[in-house]
């Protein structure tokens, strides 16, 4: 199986940014600590804080990878681009992600363009949330 882990702007400060909501641990640890657990899944792992980056991501992986686990941080909540994208791809196992729980914050982090196009929405169980998805995907 291949895995597709796409994360959208300030996901590189997770360790540091925020630790009462995102914890102390960086994302980057976290994930090759999930890449070992799973070591029979193929997974790539791609960060950008740049849209445009992110779609171009969902396009290379999109036709390739068996599943897209997305985090797109606030892109979540206002990129129609980045939704789109993700229903243009041959990839229809889609797992939105999210380190904190989003309804339990503000207001518009409450709306996900993601959510419609994705199989499901993971929120709230910190880095967790990945290991969950991955264990959704194989089920």
């Amino acid at each position: 199986m291949k895995i597709s882990i796409i994360n959208g702007p300030n996901l590189n400060l997770i360790g540091t940014r925020e630790p009462e909501i995102y914890g102390n641990q960086s994302l980057n640890d976290f994930l090759l600590t999930l890449q070992k657990k799973y070591s029979s899944i193929q997974f790539t792992i791609y960060q950008s804080n740049v849209e445009g980056e992110i779609i171009n991501e969902i396009q290379k992986q999109g036709f390739d990878a068996d599943a897209i686990i997305i985090n797109a941080g606030a892109y979540t909540h206002t990129s129609i681009a980045i939704a789109d994208a993700l229903k243009s791809i041959a990839t229809k196992k889609i797992i939105e992600v999210h380190i904190s729980n989003v309804y339990a914050r503000e207001n518009y982090r409450k709306e996900s363009f993601i959510a419609p196009v994705s199989m499901g929405v993971i929120a709230g169980f910190g880095l967790n949330s990945y290991d969950l998805a991955v264990q959704a995907l194989m089920i």
